[in-house]
């Protein structure tokens, strides 16, 4: 990159520092440093949301994927899109969690299934696979820098040969603590608050040096056609043989948003809001929040795809004066680098390599394209029969694999980007890189030290101790993630890796959250059988992907019982196929993430309600969300339901709801309901029952509803909430000056709780 390039990344980070920094003053209790001293207006919660949800793993992942499946699939994701906004617009999970003011999972577990070792427990399984879920997330963004930027693998710093990896994960790792030291949540909200700002511009200006240099009719939509039957990555009704990303991994994905909306509440930004209103409406801003977001991303896998598999960019003789082939090439050489360490080994790969472009037709780039069968597979073939068919030759060709198609996005851009562009957004990638990876390590060190740490002591802690020890597990969390990036290889898809070590937590605890806020039926039994039967069929399922090349397969290869469990796998997933289809495969494991994921939720539920039922014994469920006679305050009374208001009932529209809150809510569902689902899908799928759309209409429906309207729609956002994010980091320093502390509000639970609680409350009404 250039100097300017260089000053455009640097000079706005400079500035966010420079608000972590600022934040500290206001850090003055532990509820400040965990929750914000919950004064957070929507606004700040919601475009805070957007930069600490978005991250540099979350582009690769979404490229990696959709350079595999298209965007086919996607149309059947509407089906998922009601779920999610009736959610949203009800405040399910949310306003409840906020209701128990719990400041931990932990705290809520133990205060609604009364065992500190249960509250423990959990907290240590969900921060393992939180923590290493998570960690993948500094890797995967250094090699995108190592690849984006060209960087050697090695480099020389006082005579010391040492890997570029681990140096570019530290200092990722350190910009996070720099973010989290000073004020812990304050400093996250007002810093992933001025990121979200930051991004929003750049959103757009990355979109539209696209949108001029890629012609939609010319160079996209040729190549997204040109694939075989059932592999479409245009037509819905012709994606029946796609694998892995297909409908069956969108209904688990459905399952999994509602069984567990409350799997990851609590640590995070969902305790700050000011009021349970205003957090749930922070919900509600996010149908509008992610526009030009999502068009970018969508964009970016568009190009890759198109500039890998055009014959239009197979010579250099194009605009950008660089080849598909010779990104092929260089990627290769680079992934090798890492993938296979024997030195003489890899130059034989890379002899066999360089011989491909000889062999690669002009014919080959017009013949329709297939996941088995693709511009790529002559690479995959070679490095595959070079390694040789042996444990460790199927691990390092299982490792070069996963690089390459990760790291394919990063290669693109990087040259095809100009001056400037890349400047931007090389910025774009460390800022949604740092308020990530602070978010992930501040929300697992909290969890550590409230839910397993605290519990262990047996007076109240004081607060500076408190504090202190908050930064010091954000300091060893993050070693951590340093540990496992450094010595963790992730061999499989990035989604299906998030996926299935999310799974060794959510597998068993949806039932758990979801029973817990919403019902006086569950009891600690149930939950430790959710726990035991989902999480530990999770963590099953993890253990023989992670060895199934290099161990397991080659231990039934002896055996001789690979035949048998090949024909009782086909068996057992006949009846689901094409969308399950189960095999043995010498290199990866039959049962992919999203199958082990899905068994897991149907075992943890069984296992909940059976446990439950078994040790029946109702629970105080007003006393937990401070209701009823154990409210401190005058509850709003409900409104009764009557054909006037069931409407605006089932879209979760209550009393505190102003007008600007009502109109806000109708037009969510409007957008969302009658936009999305009503016109965009309903209306498609029953057309085509009655007469099949040719591809030509397919191309226009994708192009108006994928990047037309949402681009729209993202640049009124980008103003509205540019607008509305700075005005509520405003009122937040200003909230959090003149807020009451509560000294004994840290998250500890004793007997006496309740009334501590309730006799601080008396005095602030008395003051």
């Amino acid at each position: 990159m250039s100097w300017i390039d260089w000053t455009i990344v640097i000079i706005p980070l400079c500035f966010v520092i420079g608000m972590a920094v600022y934040s500290r003053k206001y850090a003055r209790s532990v509820a400040d440093f965990l929750a914000a001293g919950r004064v957070a207006g929507r606004y700040v919660l919601s475009v805070g949301d957007l930069a600490a949800a978005l991250s540099v793993i979350t582009l690769v992942a979404g490229t990696e994927q959709n350079y595999q499946t298209g965007f086919a699939v996607g149309f059947w994701a509407a089906m998922t899109a009601p779920v999610g906004i009736f959610m949203a617009l009800t405040g399910f999970c949310m306003y409840r969690w906020r209701e128990t003011r719990c400041l931990s999972l932990g705290q809520f577990l133990e205060l609604r299934y009364g065992s500190k070792f249960f509250r423990i427990f959990c907290a240590s399984l969900r921060t393992f696979a939180e923590m290493v879920t998570n960690a993948i997330g500094p890797a995967v963004a250094a090699n995108f820098f190592i690849y984006y930027l060209g960087l050697p693998h090695r480099i020389m710093i006082c005579g010391i040969n040492l890997p570029c990896y681990v140096i570019i994960v530290s200092l990722c790792l350190f910009l996070a603590l720099v973010i989290i030291w000073p004020g812990g949540r304050i400093s996250l909200l007002v810093t992933d608050c001025f990121q979200g700002l930051l991004c929003y511009p750049i959103f757009v200006i990355i979109v539209g040096y696209i949108i001029l240099n890629f012609s939609w009719s010319g160079d996209i939509a040729p190549v997204m056609w040109n694939r075989v039957p059932g592999q479409s990555f245009m037509n819905p009704y012709d994606i029946s043989q796609l694998r892995d990303f297909n409908v069956f991994a969108l209904i688990v994905t459905l399952l999994g948003s509602i069984l567990n909306r409350a799997g990851w509440i609590g640590n995070d930004a969902s305790g700050a809001g000011r009021t349970p209103h205003e957090q749930k409406m922070a919900g509600v801003l996010g149908a509008w929040r992610n526009g030009m977001a999502w068009v970018m991303i969508l964009l970016l896998a568009i190009i890759v795809i198109t500039f890998m598999t055009s014959s239009h960019f197979s010579n250099t003789n194009n605009r950008f004066g660089i080849s598909n082939t010779a990104i092929r090439q260089s990627l290769s050489a680079k992934v090798l680098q890492e993938a296979v360490p024997d030195a003489a080994v890899r130059e034989k790969v890379l002899a066999e390599i360089r011989k491909i472009p000889a062999a690669v037709t002009p014919e080959m780039f017009q013949a329709p394209m297939s996941q088995q069968q693709n511009l790529d597979t002559p690479y995959f073939n070679t490095v595959r029969d070079t390694l040789g068919d042996t444990p460790e030759g199927r691990y390092q060709f299982q490792k070069y694999r996963s690089l390459y198609q990760q790291m394919m996005m990063p290669s693109v851009v990087s040259k095809i980007f100009p001056a400037g562009m890349l400047g931007l957004f090389c910025l774009l990638m460390i800022m949604l890189l740092i308020s990530s990876d602070d978010s992930r390590i501040f929300n697992a060190s909290s969890t550590l030290m409230q839910d397993v740490v605290l519990p262990l002591f047996k007076g109240r802690l004081p607060q500076e101790k408190h504090l202190l020890y908050l930064r010091l597990a954000s300091v060893g969390v993050a070693l951590f993630f340093l540990i496992v990036s450094i010595f963790f290889a992730q061999l499989d898809y990035i989604n299906m890796f998030t996926t299935i070590m999310c799974a060794i937590w959510l597998g068993g605890a949806g039932p758990i959250m979801i029973f817990g806020l919403y019902s006086r039926f569950g009891n600690l039994t149930g939950a430790w059988c959710a726990i035991f039967f989902g999480s530990g069929f999770s963590m099953l399922g993890l253990i023989f992907q992670r060895n199934w090349a290099k161990s397991i397969y080659p231990v039934l290869e002896q055996w001789g019982t690979v035949e048998t469990l090949n024909s009782f796998l086909e068996t057992i997933s006949a009846p689901f196929h094409p969308w399950i289809a189960w095999s043995m495969d010498p290199v990866k494991f039959p049962i992919n993430s999203f199958e082990i994921y899905f068994i897991s939720m149907v075992l943890s539920v069984g296992g909940y309600i059976a446990g439950s039922y078994l040790t029946y014994k109702p629970y105080n469920l007003e006393r937990l969300l401070h209701r009823g006679a154990y409210a401190d305050a005058p509850e709003v009374p409900a409104e009764p339901w009557s054909p006037r208001n069931i409407f605006s009932k089932l879209i979760g529209i209550t009393p505190e709801y102003t007008r600007g809150d009502k109109i806000i809510a109708y037009s969510v569902f409007g957008y969302s309901i009658i936009y999305q689902i009503g016109i965009a899908f309903l209306m498609i799928v029953i057309w085509n029952a009655v007469s099949p759309w040719p591809k030509e209409w397919w191309t226009i429906k994708f192009y108006i509803t994928s990047l037309l309207i949402p681009g729209i729609i993202g640049i009124i956002s980008t103003v509205w909430f540019v607008i509305g994010g700075a005005y509520d980091t405003y009122r937040l320093f200003a909230d959090l000056e003149k807020r009451s502390e509560n000294p004994e509000d840290n998250g500890q639970v004793f007997q006496d709780d309740h009334r501590i609680e309730t006799d601080f409350i008396s005095k602030q009404k008395h003051n």
